[in-house]
């Protein structure tokens, strides 16, 4: 089972989840999910956003590869996780991806500028 990684007030980030996990957050009181994976990686948790609609949550699928992660793409996911009824599970599959897209939107709504960003995540090695 992936650790559920708390990184601020209103976001976290995890590797595939559970259902066990769905239902932890739920009882936490998240609001959403915003699962990274694409549909043919393996492990995914079958039904996911049906699942996580039942228990309440609000659910995006937003397929992502780490390597195409560019300036235009994250404009839409700074949008979307913007938008997002807040605390906000992000997750993928290792939780790379999730960490890469949190570190790229906490530095852009801190006014670091996405290039000088995106350098610190490839760095850091997230991408």
């Amino acid at each position: 089972m992936n650790i559920v990684r708390k990184i601020n007030d209103e976001l976290s980030i995890a590797g595939q989840i559970t259902l066990n996990q769905l239902q932890q957050i739920a009882d936490e009181g998240y609001k959403s999910v915003l699962n990274l994976r694409l549909a043919n990686e393996t492990g995914l948790l079958a039904n996911e956003q049906e699942k996580t609609e039942l228990l309440g949550l609000y659910y995006v699928n937003l397929q992502t590869q780490a390597e195409n992660i560019n300036h235009q793409g994250m404009i839409e996911i700074y949008q979307l996780i913007t938008k997002l009824p807040k605390p906000t599970l992000i997750h993928c599959d290792n939780s790379i991806r999730s960490a890469a897209i949190v570190f790229l939107y906490i530095a852009i709504k801190q006014g670091i500028g996405f290039e000088k960003a995106l350098q610190k995540v490839i760095s850091l090695g997230l991408i």
